[in-house]
């Protein structure tokens, strides 16, 4: 039985071509993609094409594309069995992070991927993670889907999206999980690694959540910096906080009372850290325990792109019961670490 797949195209550097009177990338048309990839008719699966009216730079996608990503995964649904969306690689760890936490109760595959060199480029990287790509989206054993969340493939790797990060601008291997193994890779043979897969609970239905508020702001903590103009700004409903190693911030007292006040005007303060990897630990430093003090809530290891998108998914969203810092502590789609869990 050939699989069908949907695939989104939003833009980015996959769909881009040399106009070679200017030398400028100029995006194609799309719909001639399998003339690009004539490869494409050699995999086992149906392949439709959706696109973006206009392709986008990934540098201007946001919320409103990542609801209209959503919205053509939520009335495709029914019709496919996996789908592949191609997106420009700057910004993709953001929007596979928060369509992870807009799409609940998959049980479908929903890969991300792009390039790093234009499709008609000799040396280009857009083939192989294209068509891998393709492979993943159409991937069944038994009748049910292998991936069954949203997942980013990218130079021979599988990763879960909400823990992606993009690392280089320059290497073809741009993305990196630093906290959670690779969940496949692409060689000789098509390898996933099923104990790392996640899996809805059974008894959530498939449904798109279109919730996203903007009403977060995200600051990195840097040595020497002043706090004083946190309380200038407008009040923002939640501030997440990259601070230094497992969870320190400089510890004086002019720190805890800036920082109480912001508490007390009502926002809520996620922590994270500056490091690639590991996370968030209040109490392992004494620095750590300003947070404790003024009722912070632990990002643990999340990336910073999978915390903003989850408390701008969960702020003042009506599907959830309980407070904010009571969902963004649940572990929703396996973007932290139980272990680090405190």
């Amino acid at each position: 039985m050939k699989r069908r797949v949907l695939l989104i195209y939003t833009g980015g550097t996959i769909g881009m071509e040399k106009n070679y009177e200017t030398g400028a990338l100029v995006p194609f048309n799309f719909s001639n993609i399998f003339s690009k990839i004539p490869e494409m008719s050699l995999i086992e699966c149906e392949v439709s094409v959706k696109a973006f009216e206009t392709p986008i730079d990934s540098s201007d996608v946001g919320p409103e594309e990542w609801k209209e990503v959503a919205h053509y995964i939520e009335e495709n649904y029914e019709f496919y069995d996996g789908f592949l969306i191609l997106h420009g690689t700057d910004t993709m760890s953001y929007t596979a992070s928060a369509l992870s936490f807009m799409l609940k109760g998959l049980r479908k595959p929903v890969i991300l991927t792009g390039s790093q060199l234009p499709i008609g480029d000799l040396r280009t990287d857009a083939k192989e993670n294209l068509l891998t790509g393709l492979y993943y989206a159409s991937l069944y054993e038994n009748e049910e889907a292998v991936i069954q969340e949203v997942a980013i493939y990218f130079e021979y790797k599988l990763l879960r999206g909400n823990r992606t990060l993009k690392y280089s601008a320059e290497y073809f291997d741009a993305y990196q999980s630093p906290n959670y193994p690779t969940l496949g890779q692409s060689g000789v043979h098509l390898k996933v690694e099923k104990d790392f897969l996640y899996r809805s609970p059974a008894d959530i239905p498939f449904t798109a959540d279109m919730h996203i508020s903007r009403q977060v702001l995200f600051w990195r903590i840097f040595p020497g910096m002043t706090l004083d103009y946190f309380t200038e700004i407008p009040k923002m409903k939640v501030l997440i906080l990259q601070v230094f190693g497992s969870g320190t911030i400089f510890s004086s007292a002019k720190t805890e009372r800036t920082l109480r006040k912001i508490r007390d005007n009502g926002t809520e303060i996620v922590v994270v850290t500056q490091c690639i990897s590991g996370g968030i630990s209040f109490g392992k430093y004494e620095n750590s325990n300003i947070f404790k003090r003024i009722g912070a809530i632990s990002g643990h290891d999340m990336t910073a792109e999978s915390a903003i998108t989850k408390a701008m998914h969960l702020l003042d969203n009506p599907n959830y019961s309980g407070t904010f810092a009571e969902n963004f502590a649940l572990n929703l789609r396996g973007e932290f670490s139980n272990m680090i869990n405190r």
